[in-house]
């Protein structure tokens, strides 16, 4: 018996230097294939696990952005970190735009397997998690509704909700600060469920099609799914949300919360797709000119399983992005005075011409949009939300890049560039207007590059562009906390003030 068990036993010490050697040999096999990397410039690394220490802490932090900035100026507009595999992070505009753009385009770049299965893994399969054939049909499917022209059938929702904020606004006690990163929030998010689910901007006007929207219960369900994709996007694992730890529970509470508010609206919408009579009766004009009904009538292979996540997809994708990009504009506007004299003007030009912004005018706002350009090359508040893959050997600006490594970039680093952005830490709109200029406006990165450049870019400026006009007709401001609000940031999936921007409002006579 000892003779039949020795044998085997024996074995146990070959298998197991079997296995070091082929785990030291994979180590070398990568070591070569990435040896071109090896020496860009790169922050210290932990010897084994390389810079994921630094990648986790800053994202527990809320502070990824800043840690990308912060190697950008230290290493330089290209670097390397490693996780296991070397990320190759870009920061100046014209580098990032044409890698992008290039790549993207004749397929050497994708979408990374990491960052689509964190996006999949909010609440199922969505667009922006996807490539190939299986993007393109949802992109076509959303483009026209997004569109310039798109967009400009809802300038009456977007002006009603605007106005209603300036109402809540001006019902502040006077001398008392005001947090204007909420109101922000609230005016954006009710934008987005209005065009996208047919929700009325006043919550008083019945909505039978489902139940009314809750800003606050919604806002908290939608930052627990981001900050999830944001961890599983530098390396936790999609298995831990079955764990029963409380960023689980969270988790399922969150896309629980979601569901149940959106089942009914989505089932009608598959009912008006399918003719039920029944279904018309229930639905409001509003919703029937949703895109929700829009989408689900003319793609049939949209299903219930498809369209909940991707209408949380735009959702999120809807309501952080302005918000938080006008929070930052307004304390950029009351940290430069003439900046602020001088859009104010424009604005109570515009009034006094036609007593009213309408379609027309807002061309005559472009100095406001030059703002509101600004704040992104600033602050750019989507910084870090995906990465791309190499799927073949490429050159990067001189820099061997091998199949199988990725790209990242840091948007702080690259709207600071000094070659790009003269006088990059200036606050100065005119950069963007062309007319009396013999060079043409820099680049403008911040809604992305290429065929993947984002889908709301135009509803974002219209956004914006109306709300800073209503804004500076009717107040004045000036900031509680000084520079600290613009300064003083954290990134859940965006990057957003942490004061939430408090101001004291003054209302203006005129």
């Amino acid at each position: 018996m000892t003779q039949l068990l020795g044998a085997p036993l024996l074995l146990l010490p070959l298998i197991g230097l079997g296995a070091i050697g082929l785990l030291g040999w994979q180590r070398w096999a990568k070591q070569q294939r990435f040896k071109s990397l090896r020496s860009q410039p790169s922050p210290p690394q932990h010897w084994l696990l390389g810079n994921i220490p630094q990648l986790l802490g800053a994202v527990k932090n809320r502070q990824l952005f800043q840690i990308l900035f912060d190697w950008s100026k230290e290493f330089g507009p290209k670097y390397v970190y490693w996780v296991g595999y070397p990320v190759l992070v870009l920061s100046q505009p014209k580098l990032i735009d044409s890698t992008i753009v290039q790549g993207t385009r004749d397929g050497s770049l994708v979408r990374t397997g990491q960052s689509q299965r964190a996006w999949n893994d909010l609440m199922g399969p969505i667009m922006i998690g996807q490539d190939g054939p299986e993007w393109q049909w949802r992109r076509k499917a959303w483009n026209p509704e997004f569109s310039s022209s798109g967009v400009s059938h809802y300038f009456a929702l977007v002006d009603q909700a605007c106005h209603r904020t300036v109402t809540q606004l001006q019902a502040t006690l006077p001398g008392e600060p005001v947090p204007m990163d909420p109101p922000f929030v609230e005016l954006t998010m009710r934008v987005i469920a209005a065009l996208v689910l047919g929700i009325p901007i006043d919550p008083s006007q019945p909505s039978p099609e489902g139940p009314p929207l809750e800003i606050e219960p919604t806002y908290d369900a939608m930052a627990v799914l981001t900050y999830r994709f944001l961890r599983m996007a530098v390396g936790e694992k999609a298995w831990r949300k079955y764990l029963p730890t409380q960023a689980s529970k969270d988790y399922w509470a969150a896309r629980h919360y979601l569901e149940d508010g959106l089942r009914s609206r989505l089932d009608l919408a598959l009912q008006l797709r399918d003719g039920d009579p029944a279904a018309l009766e229930k639905a409001s004009p509003l919703f029937q000119q949703s895109m929700l009904v829009k989408i689900a009538a003319k793609e049939p292979r949209y299903t219930r399983a498809t369209l909940l996540p991707e209408i949380v997809e735009l959702l999120i994708g809807g309501t952080d992005t302005t918000a938080h990009t006008l929070s930052l504009a307004v304390g950029e506007l009351a940290l430069n005075p003439s900046v602020f004299q001088q859009a104010q003007a424009t604005v109570d030009r515009v009034f006094d011409d036609q007593d009213a912004i309408t379609l027309a005018s807002l061309k005559q706002l472009s100095y406001l949009q030059g703002v509101v350009k600004e704040t992104l090359r600033l602050y750019s508040v989507a910084s870090g939300t995906t990465s791309l893959q190499a799927t073949r050997d490429i050159v990067v600006d001189g820099v061997e890049v091998p199949a199988g490594a990725r790209l990242f970039w840091s948007m702080l680093g690259a709207g600071r560039d000094p070659e790009t952005y003269p006088q990059s830490e200036k606050f100065w709109p005119e950069r963007w207007l062309t007319e009396d200029r013999q060079t043409p406006a820099p680049l403008m990165i911040d809604f992305g590059s290429g065929p993947h450049r984002c889908l709301g870019e135009h509803l974002a400026m219209l956004e914006s562009t109306l709300m800073l006009a209503y804004l500076l007709r009717h107040f004045d401001w000036e900031l509680v906390n000084g520079r600290s609000s613009v300064e003083n940031l954290k990134q859940n999936l965006l990057i957003y003030p942490v004061d939430r921007m408090p101001v004291y409002l003054q209302c203006r006579s005129r």
